[in-house]
């Protein structure tokens, strides 16, 4: 494809409608059908990147390779495309204008008043044209908000500009909220209406509306959106609700999503491959008939809102299902775990993850699982904090440190096995003193990790602080705590493992963020195996 062609998706009633799902599996369309394909979001908050908020605040921080904290949309991004993201391809407000304001303060804007147009759309507009030098043919924009919001304004008239600039290499989707009166007996499309409208009076009129909807929406219906909103009634499209939303891009395909797209894009379909979808395709239907369970249970301290663990539940359903089994995961707040009760809490599971977070709530709960899976024989994974809460309970308990903890929970622990690392100060920028997205790591010959791999060298995202400390390597690994992993470079371990265990792994980074649906990460699918006994 000569020029690279733009596609944004708003949305409009309310939030939570799945405007990053609809993008992703509009790129996945697109990408089945051999087009290169990348996805951005664009967040309207004031925060630089979203690497300080809360988990409560805004679900799951998802890191990419170059090591951008970012939106969990990214995350469905790389799962559904199985395509790396990168620092561009999430910005939010702070930086927009934290990057405007350093302009104007090195003098870039000549003495000119810097205002909203044109010097805040200018950004936008540059950062979302930047992936032209890339070689691409689409560029999928999600704008988060709602229509309406004060924040998203400066996206939508940027919006509206490109449309001008760019005419049919530009196309925007708009997803709504058909609400069903249940009274009544009825579907109600003035919502959307009012929402079209409301667009419409920035400026930006919507080529495809997206329907979604708990009830299937009659042609009737849809002509009378067509009709009232300005948009041609084959580009009004339902999305109702799925039992999945790996299941998504196959009903947005049978709406013919990427055949409209592509017809108003001026984008010949005779040219054009149909997209394949039979590996997708197999994978929903491992996914939804699976009938025998595996028992999963998640220990961690943000449980309440599970989107805090959206990439490790999202991966623990990527490997059930390619072990054709039924994911039943159980979410256990870490902090209600006590010696008293964990025989409860963790009774009749199969396998255990110990998930990542920051700080001390919910440790004691954490130590007192570790200890019972790895008396019991119970499979586990730690990741991030969860491996270095396996290493500070296996100091307690089987090395006798009493005292042993991490310098992050008690700076003044006589026994310090996790803390920085005095060759990680003098190598790692302290500045930003995180270890952030991908970093490689050499796999110990012969270990089981080693042999899940099936390689010596792998490279997988980081986004922590603290490390194993190798003061108290020797000891673990006398007493059958191996380390299996570690970076050459930094000298820092990075994987752990339990030898007369039959499955007892920690690792210091997120596997997590690379498992995709078509290539399940291959330590989920191995400890999912194990829990299986296969």
């Amino acid at each position: 494809m000569e020029k690279t062609k733009y596609i944004f998706v708003t949305g409009g009633v309310v939030s939570s409608l799945g405007k990053g799902i609809i993008a992703a599996s509009l790129g996945k369309l697109l990408q089945a059908r051999g087009f290169r394909v990348t996805i951005q979001k664009l967040d309207p908050y004031i925060n630089i990147d979203p690497g300080t908020l809360n988990p409560y605040e805004h679900g799951e921080c998802y890191v990419t390779v170059d090591g951008q904290e970012t939106d969990l949309d990214l995350g469905h991004y790389e799962r559904f495309l199985g395509v790396e993201t990168h620092r561009e391809n999430n910005i939010t407000t702070g930086r927009i204008y934290q990057n405007v304001i350093n302009k104007e303060r090195k003098g870039d804007y000549l003495g000119k008043t810097v205002q909203i147009i044109p010097h805040i759309t200018d950004e936008i507009k540059e950062n979302i044209k930047s992936f032209s030098r890339k070689g691409l043919d689409f560029v999928i924009t999600e704008i988060g908000g709602t229509v309406g919001d004060i924040e998203s304004l400066p996206y939508i008239e940027s919006v509206r500009q490109l449309k001008w600039e760019l005419g049919k290499n530009c196309l925007i989707v708009h997803l709504t909220y058909v609400p069903y009166i249940a009274a009544a007996g009825e579907l109600k499309t003035k919502p959307t209406q009012h929402s079209v409208k409301m667009l419409q009076e920035q400026g930006v009129q919507p080529d495809i509306l997206i329907l979604r909807t708990e009830h299937p929406i009659s042609k009737e219906l849809r002509k009378k959106i067509a009709l009232f909103c300005n948009v041609e009634p084959q580009a009004v499209m339902q999305s109702i609700d799925a039992s999945t939303i790996y299941r998504v891009p196959l009903n947005m395909q049978q709406e013919k999503l990427d055949e409209v797209v592509l017809t108003k894009m001026d984008v010949d379909l005779e040219k054009t491959p149909r997209a394949n979808m039979e590996e997708w395709a197999g994978f929903v239907e491992r996914f939804e008939n699976a009938t025998e369970e595996v028992h999963i249970g998640l220990v961690g301290k943000y449980v309440q809102l599970p989107d805090a663990y959206m990439s490790i539940i999202e991966s623990l359903k990527h490997a059930s299902a390619f072990h054709n089994r039924r994911l039943d995961l159980k979410l256990i707040l870490s902090d209600d775990i006590t010696p008293e009760n964990v025989g409860e809490k963790l009774q009749n599971l199969d396998g255990v993850v110990v998930a990542p977070g920051f700080g001390q709530r919910g440790m004691e709960g954490k130590f007192t699982a570790l200890e019972f899976v790895r008396e019991n024989n119970i499979p586990c994974l730690g990741i991030c904090m969860g491996m270095q809460t396996m290493s500070i309970e296996f100091a307690r308990n089987v090395l006798g440190y009493a005292d042993a903890n991490s310098t992050e929970i008690d700076p003044g622990t006589s026994h310090n096995v996790v803390d920085i690392m005095e060759e990680q100060k003098h190598i790692l920028n302290l500045g930003g003193s995180m270890r952030l997205g991908a970093y490689t790591c050499q796999l110990k010959k012969g270990s089981k990790v080693n042999a899940i791999y099936n390689k010596t060298e792998i490279s997988e995202r980081h986004r922590h602080r603290y490390e194993f400390n190798n003061a108290y390597r020797d000891e673990f690994e006398a007493a059958g705590m191996i380390c299996s992993g570690q970076n050459d470079t930094l000298n820092l371990v990075e994987i752990i493992e339990l030898i007369h265990h039959k499955w007892y792994i920690g690792v210091q980074f997120h596997p997590e963020y690379s498992s995709t649906v078509i290539h399940p990460h291959p330590l989920f699918v191995s400890f999912v195996g194990a829990a299986k006994g296969l």
